[in-house]
């Protein structure tokens, strides 16, 4: 196999996996339940039940709103239950070059994304008719200079029972605990269970065949690391399952995430569940009863923020599977770690592919020699193979038999030319992965006209020169394909690839252009070292 054909191989196995991705997108299968965890019905019958065994899917909303401000995070809570119904991340612009922050939770007429929580059971303060109007001391609260902790508490009262919902952040940190205190000073036992869920419009998921990102819910269980649970996956189907251990309930979108985690002892349940248009996902913590005279308190951590792999992994286990590498994860996890690792040493995230680019071309110079070796020998064997053919004609079972022969004979592999190849694919999908779900790529400048490397190149330089680089690349690599069909399709196929990186992220055109930048010196060493051997190239 030449090395055209090896360039014809990768278009087919690239386009093949845009084509898969986006059928995974769309199709993306249903999760069965695991172990003891068993599916509820569609009846609306789930576990997010308030006293009167009806799900809290409660819009009211009131205008008494508190702000809550740390240096990453501000928030807005409204009082009527203690939502949090905005999250402004302080540290990410909203669009490039804005001076607006990025807006992951809000609750306007045309986007609802709200992370709400309460106390439900017989001794709840939530419930179908209503919500509890909890109380603040102040309208604002800011972290202070010089603090590590704010504590925000909402109070309210009700027979006897004292109630203390409180905000914990933390300087640098996306994490925000949510604890539920009761004060049971009634003469009687007090029943209460706490959920958290996060709540969000219905909507595509915005994927695309060159960007095929997700929006959509998430979560993990015991026998569940991390799985997707899509709007359409709700509308089909309530999810419920028993969280023993460890899990989480999560909305995600390109570059962030928000999860609900249940903190404590016993038995949680994971749900979903839909209404009005509106997709809900959250945890159900275990029912708690606390004696007269007596307090306890219900504990759970909502991240919202980035996705960041190394804070979210020390929020809860499993939560920085988030960043979804999909099955090559193994590749594109330590490749990522790579890559920042050498953005800390230069300072620019472009330059860092650069390198990273050089590292694994370079690693994989060996795979290259043997390619272009292999395919040296296999065109010393042409005039051989020919004559063969025109000696046998349509004895194909003898000419196959021979063509063997002839390449134990002469020490040849006749797929050493494409197996480099094969094993070449995995390394770019798995970068291709981790470049586009590295949210420290968003926003990330390079040089010149590139200020963005998660988003397209605006002027489409790069494109151009990466098909460029892929014509010179195919020309300096004669061919011994002689079906017209085939010389026009290796003819189209730089423009084919160029059309296609068009619309990708300039930081991955970045990648294979330099890729092929190696590749070309690379192609002219190991040439010039073949001629020397004897070994004719064209």
């Amino acid at each position: 196999m030449d090395s055209q054909r090896n360039i014809l191989l990768i278009a087919l196995l690239f386009v093949s996996f845009l084509l898969f991705q986006q059928w995974n997108m769309d199709s993306n299968p249903q999760p069965q339940g695991q172990g003891v965890a068993q599916q509820a019905n569609i009846s609306g019958d789930v576990p997010s039940h308030s006293g009167d065994g009806q799900p809290i899917t409660d819009q009211s909303s009131s205008n008494n709103l508190i702000t809550i401000n740390t240096d990453v995070l501000a928030l807005t809570v409204d009082t009527l239950g203690g939502d949090i119904i905005e999250a402004k991340l302080l540290a990410y612009d909203n669009e490039l070059d804005s001076t607006d922050p990025f807006v992951l939770l809000k609750n306007i007429p045309n986007h609802v994304y709200t992370a709400q929580s309460g106390l439900i059971g017989a001794n709840g303060i939530d419930s179908t008719a209503g919500r509890a109007q909890l109380t603040a001391s102040a309208d604002s609260f800011t972290l202070a200079e010089g603090l590590k902790e704010l504590h925000v508490p909402l109070t309210y009262q009700k027979d006897g029972i004292s109630y203390t919902k409180t905000f914990v952040l933390e300087r640098g940190s996306y994490a925000v605990n949510v604890d539920y205190t009761v004060d049971n000073q009634s003469d009687k036992p007090a029943s209460v269970q706490m959920y958290a869920q996060l709540k969000q419009n219905l909507m595509d998921d915005g994927s695309s065949l060159t960007m095929p990102t997700y929006r959509g819910g998430a979560y993990s269980a015991d026998d569940v690391k991390y799985k997707k649970y899509s709007f359409e996956d709700m509308q089909d189907k309530n999810l419920s399952l028993e969280i023993k251990e460890h899990g989480w309930a999560a909305m995600m979108q390109h570059y962030f995430v928000s999860a609900w985690i249940p903190r404590g002892e016993g038995t949680s349940q994971l749900y979903t569940l839909t209404n009005n248009g509106l997709g809900f996902i959250g945890v159900r913590l275990p029912v708690t009863t606390i004696a007269p005279g007596q307090q306890d308190t219900l504990k759970t951590t909502l991240w919202v923020g980035p996705k960041l792999q190394e804070q979210m992994e020390a929020t809860a286990q499993n939560l920085n599977l988030t960043v979804d590498y999909g099955w090559l994860w193994f590749i594109a996890s330590p490749l990522h770690s790579l890559l920042s690792f050498i953005e800390g040493l230069v300072g620019n995230w472009g330059v860092a592919i650069i390198i990273l680019t050089f590292i694994v071309r370079g690693a994989m110079y060996p795979l290259t020699k043997a390619q272009y070796t292999s395919m040296a020998k296999m065109r010393m064997l042409q005039p051989k193979l020919q004559a063969m053919r025109e000696r046998l004609g349509d004895d194909r079972q003898r000419m196959s038999q021979e063509m063997m022969e002839l390449y134990k004979k002469e020490k040849v592999n006749p797929l050493g030319g494409c197996l480099p190849i094969l094993l070449q694919m995995p390394i770019f999908i798995a970068l291709y992965w981790a470049l586009m779900e590295s949210v420290e790529l968003r926003h990330a400048p390079f040089f010149g006209w590139i200020h963005d490397l998660s988003a397209q190149d605006p002027y489409y330089v790069l494109p151009i020169l990466m098909g460029a680089t892929m014509f010179m690349i195919q020309k300096m690599s004669p061919s011994t394909v002689t079906d017209p069909m085939q010389q026009k399709i290796m003819t189209f196929m730089p423009v084919m690839f160029t059309f296609f990186f068009l619309f990708f992220p300039s930081g991955l055109v970045l990648y294979w252009l330099v890729s092929n930048i190696v590749t070309l010196i690379q192609q002219t060493l190991i040439y010039r070292a073949l001629e020397k051997k004897g070994l004719h190239t064209k």
